[in-house]
């Protein structure tokens, strides 16, 4: 792999996660954000179906998602202060995006499975183009995006919340924090 790269090729070998805590405004302009999401609708879309769609969830509206961070955190029976806790997640990006799938369970043309690879596709082309543009983020999902006040808050009848999609500029350049495995342990001749 000594050959020369390309721009596109080097940005996606150099793409890490960066969660939360290590990231700062300036967060994606709406503008850049229609850029990100005009990259993930280019991801496969199986049978002309765009089976996602994003909701920004920016500025004061953090502050509503924060309430139904601690809302569901005292469903589940936590405690006043790990609730804070979840409440203040919502807090730490400056931007998250909530991603919801709308799967047709009875497509005549595009299975399930194959719906699924098209939410995926579009998670990483939206991540590949926010790095391209100098933003950083991550994936994050768990609990919450099953909980009913939450859920209720995204999701239409017949959606899920797959999870959140937290971007904004990385505090300082850095690394990932764990060794990626060469790719001959994971791409082999069959």
């Amino acid at each position: 792999m000594d050959a020369p790269r390309s721009d596109f090729f080097h940005g996606l070998i150099e793409r890490y996660s960066v969660g939360t805590k290590h990231l700062s405004e300036p967060a994606p302009s709406m503008d850049d954000l229609l850029r990100m999401t005009e990259a993930a609708l280019r991801a496969p879309d199986h049978a002309g179906l765009v089976p996602f769609r994003f909701a920004a969830i920016r500025g004061a509206a953090r502050e509503r998602l924060g309430d139904l961070f601690e809302e569901a955190a005292l469903q589940a029976g936590k405690n006043a202060e790990d609730a804070q806790r979840d409440r203040h997640r919502a807090l730490d990006a400056p931007l998250l995006l909530a991603v919801v799938a709308r799967i047709d369970t009875g497509h005549p043309q595009a299975t399930v499975h194959e719906q699924w690879m098209a939410v995926g596709g579009a998670l990483t082309n939206l991540l590949n183009a926010a790095h391209a543009l100098g933003y950083a983020g991550k994936m994050l999902s768990g609990a919450k995006v099953r909980a009913a006040p939450v859920v209720a808050a995204f999701c239409e009848p017949g959606e899920q919340l797959v999870g959140w999609v937290v971007l904004g500029t990385a505090r300082k350049a850095g690394s990932p924090k764990f060794n990626k495995p060469d790719p001959t342990q994971v791409t082999r001749d069959w």
